[in-house]
Protein backbone atom coordinates (compact mmCIF):
# COMPACT_ATOMS: atom_id res chain seq x y z
CA UNK A 1 0.00 0.00 0.00
CA UNK A 2 1.44 3.64 -0.88
CA UNK A 3 2.18 5.66 1.82
CA UNK A 4 0.54 8.94 2.22
CA UNK A 5 2.58 12.53 0.90
CA UNK A 6 2.61 13.99 3.94
CA UNK A 7 2.19 10.85 6.73
CA UNK A 8 -1.68 12.39 7.83
CA UNK A 9 -3.52 9.65 10.08
CA UNK A 10 -6.94 9.47 8.72
CA UNK A 11 -9.58 9.43 11.69
CA UNK A 12 -10.49 5.92 12.61
CA UNK A 13 -14.17 6.40 11.86
CA UNK A 14 -16.47 8.95 11.27
CA UNK A 15 -17.20 11.64 14.04
CA UNK A 16 -18.58 14.51 15.13
CA UNK A 17 -17.12 18.18 14.77
CA UNK A 18 -14.40 17.91 18.01
CA UNK A 19 -12.86 20.82 19.74
CA UNK A 20 -10.40 18.81 21.04
CA UNK A 21 -6.93 20.08 20.43
CA UNK A 22 -8.54 23.83 19.39
CA UNK A 23 -7.70 27.11 21.61
CA UNK A 24 -10.24 29.75 20.98
CA UNK A 25 -9.21 33.10 20.11
CA UNK A 26 -11.17 35.68 22.47
CA UNK A 27 -12.28 38.63 19.67
CA UNK A 28 -15.46 40.31 19.89
CA UNK A 29 -17.32 39.88 16.91
CA UNK A 30 -14.80 36.89 15.45
CA UNK A 31 -15.34 33.48 15.54
CA UNK A 32 -11.37 32.44 15.20
CA UNK A 33 -9.43 29.28 16.27
CA UNK A 34 -6.26 28.02 16.13
CA UNK A 35 -5.15 23.95 16.27
CA UNK A 36 -0.85 23.96 16.87
CA UNK A 37 -0.36 20.94 16.43
CA UNK A 38 -2.38 20.14 13.47
CA UNK A 39 0.65 19.29 11.45
CA UNK A 40 3.95 17.05 13.25
CA UNK A 41 7.40 19.11 12.39
CA UNK A 42 7.98 16.39 10.44
CA UNK A 43 4.59 16.60 8.18
CA UNK A 44 5.28 19.98 8.17
CA UNK A 45 9.11 20.35 7.03
CA UNK A 46 8.73 17.78 4.02
CA UNK A 47 5.45 20.13 3.44
CA UNK A 48 7.00 23.23 3.18
CA UNK A 49 10.24 22.14 1.57
CA UNK A 50 7.97 20.72 -0.83
CA UNK A 51 5.91 23.38 -1.66
CA UNK A 52 8.81 25.91 -2.81
CA UNK A 53 10.31 22.60 -4.64
CA UNK A 54 7.31 22.55 -7.25
CA UNK A 55 4.81 26.01 -6.86
CA UNK A 56 5.45 27.73 -9.81
CA UNK A 57 5.53 30.65 -7.43
CA UNK A 58 4.58 34.17 -9.25
CA UNK A 59 6.57 37.65 -8.28
CA UNK A 60 3.27 39.85 -8.65
CA UNK A 61 3.37 43.89 -8.96
CA UNK A 62 0.70 46.04 -6.67
CA UNK A 63 -0.15 49.55 -7.64
CA UNK A 64 0.54 52.08 -4.57
CA UNK A 65 -0.63 55.86 -5.54
CA UNK A 66 0.09 55.10 -9.34
CA UNK A 67 3.70 53.71 -9.22
CA UNK A 68 4.25 49.81 -9.19
CA UNK A 69 6.21 47.86 -7.16
CA UNK A 70 6.75 44.33 -6.28
CA UNK A 71 4.49 42.46 -3.58
CA UNK A 72 6.24 41.65 -1.14
CA UNK A 73 6.04 37.79 -1.23
CA UNK A 74 5.37 35.63 -3.56
CA UNK A 75 2.06 33.25 -4.11
CA UNK A 76 0.12 31.33 -6.08
CA UNK A 77 -3.38 29.90 -6.65
CA UNK A 78 -4.65 26.58 -7.03
CA UNK A 79 -8.48 25.54 -7.26
CA UNK A 80 -11.61 23.93 -9.05
CA UNK A 81 -11.90 24.96 -12.71
CA UNK A 82 -13.19 28.55 -13.02
CA UNK A 83 -11.90 29.31 -9.63
CA UNK A 84 -10.48 32.81 -10.98
CA UNK A 85 -9.40 34.98 -8.00
CA UNK A 86 -9.52 38.94 -8.69
CA UNK A 87 -8.02 41.45 -6.00
CA UNK A 88 -6.24 45.13 -6.17
CA UNK A 89 -6.09 44.75 -9.98
CA UNK A 90 -4.59 40.67 -10.13
CA UNK A 91 -6.52 38.13 -11.75
CA UNK A 92 -4.96 34.88 -11.03
CA UNK A 93 -6.31 31.85 -12.81
CA UNK A 94 -6.62 28.20 -10.92
CA UNK A 95 -3.80 25.66 -11.35
CA UNK A 96 -4.98 22.67 -10.95
CA UNK A 97 -4.89 20.91 -7.59
CA UNK A 98 -1.49 18.73 -7.04
CA UNK A 99 -1.65 15.77 -4.54
CA UNK A 100 0.09 17.84 -1.59
CA UNK A 101 -2.72 20.11 -2.07
CA UNK A 102 -5.38 17.55 -2.38
CA UNK A 103 -3.71 15.66 0.52
CA UNK A 104 -3.87 18.81 2.69
CA UNK A 105 -7.27 19.68 1.33
CA UNK A 106 -8.40 16.21 2.64
CA UNK A 107 -7.20 16.47 6.11
CA UNK A 108 -8.27 20.61 6.49
CA UNK A 109 -11.88 19.64 5.72
CA UNK A 110 -11.88 16.64 8.02
CA UNK A 111 -10.64 18.97 11.00
CA UNK A 112 -12.84 21.78 9.97
CA UNK A 113 -16.06 20.12 8.36
CA UNK A 114 -16.05 22.27 5.55
CA UNK A 115 -15.29 21.84 2.19
CA UNK A 116 -12.59 24.23 0.07
CA UNK A 117 -12.62 24.50 -3.75
CA UNK A 118 -9.34 26.81 -3.67
CA UNK A 119 -6.63 27.82 -1.85
CA UNK A 120 -3.87 31.05 -2.17
CA UNK A 121 -0.34 30.03 -1.52
CA UNK A 122 1.80 32.87 -0.07
CA UNK A 123 5.66 32.23 0.36
CA UNK A 124 7.01 34.65 2.74
CA UNK A 125 11.32 34.02 1.82
CA UNK A 126 12.01 35.75 4.97
CA UNK A 127 10.91 38.22 7.62
CA UNK A 128 10.78 40.93 4.91
CA UNK A 129 7.96 39.74 3.00
CA UNK A 130 4.85 40.83 4.58
CA UNK A 131 0.93 41.34 3.88
CA UNK A 132 -0.47 44.63 4.98
CA UNK A 133 -3.80 45.29 6.78
CA UNK A 134 -7.00 43.69 4.67
CA UNK A 135 -9.71 41.42 5.34
CA UNK A 136 -10.40 38.31 3.15
CA UNK A 137 -14.10 39.65 2.42
CA UNK A 138 -14.38 38.66 -1.40
CA UNK A 139 -18.02 39.33 -2.61
CA UNK A 140 -17.61 35.26 -3.97
CA UNK A 141 -16.69 34.43 -0.31
CA UNK A 142 -20.41 34.98 1.31
CA UNK A 143 -21.93 36.69 3.51
CA UNK A 144 -19.76 34.97 6.70
CA UNK A 145 -16.46 33.73 4.92
CA UNK A 146 -15.15 30.54 6.57
CA UNK A 147 -11.41 30.69 6.20
CA UNK A 148 -8.71 28.01 7.16
CA UNK A 149 -4.95 29.09 7.26
CA UNK A 150 -2.46 26.34 7.32
CA UNK A 151 1.47 27.39 8.44
CA UNK A 152 4.56 25.61 7.81
CA UNK A 153 7.56 27.27 8.42
CA UNK A 154 8.91 30.14 10.61
CA UNK A 155 6.86 31.58 13.00
CA UNK A 156 5.70 34.82 12.25
CA UNK A 157 3.06 37.06 13.86
CA UNK A 158 -0.42 37.14 13.02
CA UNK A 159 -1.71 40.65 13.70
CA UNK A 160 -5.91 41.32 14.25
CA UNK A 161 -7.50 44.30 14.43
CA UNK A 162 -10.94 45.53 14.66
CA UNK A 163 -12.02 47.89 11.96
CA UNK A 164 -14.17 50.47 13.74
CA UNK A 165 -11.82 50.68 16.35
CA UNK A 166 -8.22 50.19 15.33
CA UNK A 167 -6.96 50.69 18.86
CA UNK A 168 -8.59 47.23 20.03
CA UNK A 169 -5.83 44.13 18.69
CA UNK A 170 -4.75 40.68 19.26
CA UNK A 171 -1.30 39.46 17.89
CA UNK A 172 -1.56 35.47 17.15
CA UNK A 173 2.15 33.38 17.27
CA UNK A 174 1.40 31.11 13.75
CA UNK A 175 3.74 28.51 14.72
CA UNK A 176 5.23 25.85 12.51
CA UNK A 177 2.13 23.36 11.68
CA UNK A 178 -0.94 25.03 13.11
CA UNK A 179 -3.93 25.22 10.96
CA UNK A 180 -5.80 29.06 11.88
CA UNK A 181 -9.89 29.02 11.20
CA UNK A 182 -11.81 32.78 10.91
CA UNK A 183 -15.58 32.56 10.56
CA UNK A 184 -18.52 33.79 11.41
CA UNK A 185 -18.26 37.51 11.08
CA UNK A 186 -14.62 38.06 11.43
CA UNK A 187 -14.05 39.33 8.33
CA UNK A 188 -16.49 41.96 8.64
CA UNK A 189 -15.37 42.87 12.09
CA UNK A 190 -11.40 42.41 11.92
CA UNK A 191 -8.65 43.04 9.44
CA UNK A 192 -5.39 41.28 9.70
CA UNK A 193 -1.57 41.65 8.13
CA UNK A 194 1.54 39.75 8.80
CA UNK A 195 4.27 42.42 9.65
CA UNK A 196 7.85 42.34 8.68
CA UNK A 197 9.84 40.94 11.32
CA UNK A 198 13.82 41.92 10.25
CA UNK A 199 15.26 39.09 13.12
CA UNK A 200 13.31 36.58 11.16
CA UNK A 201 15.58 34.51 8.69
CA UNK A 202 13.73 31.63 7.23
CA UNK A 203 11.05 30.93 5.16
CA UNK A 204 7.06 30.47 5.82
CA UNK A 205 4.60 29.38 3.42
CA UNK A 206 0.86 30.07 4.07
CA UNK A 207 -1.86 27.96 2.90
CA UNK A 208 -5.28 29.75 2.92
CA UNK A 209 -8.33 27.44 2.08
CA UNK A 210 -11.15 28.86 0.62
CA UNK A 211 -15.02 28.33 -0.77
CA UNK A 212 -15.93 30.41 -3.24
CA UNK A 213 -19.85 30.52 -4.22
Amino acid sequence: MTQPALFIEPPAAPAEPSTRGWEQISAPGALICIKRSFLGPVAATKLLRRLIDVVPWRQDKIKIFGKEHDLPRLQQWYGDPGQVYLWSGIEMRPLPWIPELLEVREAVQRATKRDFNSVLLNYYRDGNDTVSWHADDEPGLGLSPFIASLSVGAERDFLLRRTDDKTEKRNIKLTHGSLLVMGGETQGNWQHAIPRRKRVTEPRVNLTFREFE
